[in-house]
């Protein structure tokens, strides 16, 4: 079963949209468009009756909300309507839930493993079907002394009974990271600084069953969130 990724032009480029139930990765460097992108993708979710998590480690709900307010594509109804819920993990509010999915102590996670234990748990105890997690710093960052943490918090995540996208910071688009192997799908966002100005693309890098070319395709900011034009190529 396929689900629309809510990106006008994205899912021509994936035989109509994603398969659900997998984990996705979302990697490019700031300002391609990522954040933009899953917001599209959990308030899409929202749409069409499914709940959605947005779990953040940069922004307050408000802050995302506020950011979002710029496009029209609905993310701050589907917040106030209660089909998205955005969660900064270092809020109290978060460790709560994650305690009482997971009968933990309510404080942050010590090592991976509970990091990811709580979290499918929650997912699972509230029927979650899309969850965004931004971003992989946030085990960079606690969990640095665990050369395997991502792998460990992956592994766990892609047994999760929802549709998974995580975001990826990436600088060197010819650099590949443990995630991007173990992701059953890998999409690059791009932005060049030419000239004429910001040039962005998409680039679908990994799809597991779905046929798919790796050209980098043409996306720009719309008033209605990001747009992919599947029929046009960039030049590098």
């Amino acid at each position: 079963m396929r689900i629309s990724s809510g990106v006008p032009g994205f899912d021509e480029l994936v035989n109509g949209g994603i398969l659900k139930d997998r984990l996705y990765v979302i990697s490019g460097p700031p300002g391609s468009g990522k954040t933009t992108f899953c917001s599209q993708f959990v308030t899409k979710g929202a749409i069409d009756g499914e709940t959605t998590l947005f779990l953040t480690l940069h922004e307050s709900q408000t802050e995302l909300v506020n950011d979002m307010a710029n496009y029209e594509f609905g993310f701050d109804k589907a917040v106030s309507s209660g089909h998205v819920k955005v969660l900064n993990v270092f809020d109290t509010e978060a460790q709560r839930l994650f305690s009482s999915s997971s009968r933990g102590s309510g404080e942050f996670p010590s090592n991976v493993e509970n990091l990811s234990n709580q979290l499918v748990a929650f997912v699972e105890s509230r029927d979650v079907d899309r969850l965004v997690i931004d971003s992989t710093m946030l085990l960079e960052y606690y969990f640095s002394d665990d050369l395997n943490a991502l792998i460990k918090f992956l592994t766990k995540l892609k047994r999760a009974d929802a549709t998974v996208v995580l975001i990826s910071e990436m600088t060197d688009p010819s650099s590949y990271s443990d995630g991007h192997y173990l992701a059953h799908g890998v999409v690059f966002m791009h932005n060049y600084l030419e000239a004429g100005g910001m040039t962005r693309g998409v680039q679908i890098i990994k799809m597991r069953g779905t046929r798919i070319d790796c050209d980098i395709r043409q996306a720009e900011f719309t008033n209605r969130g990001l747009r992919v034009d599947p029929n046009t190529n960039i030049q590098t």
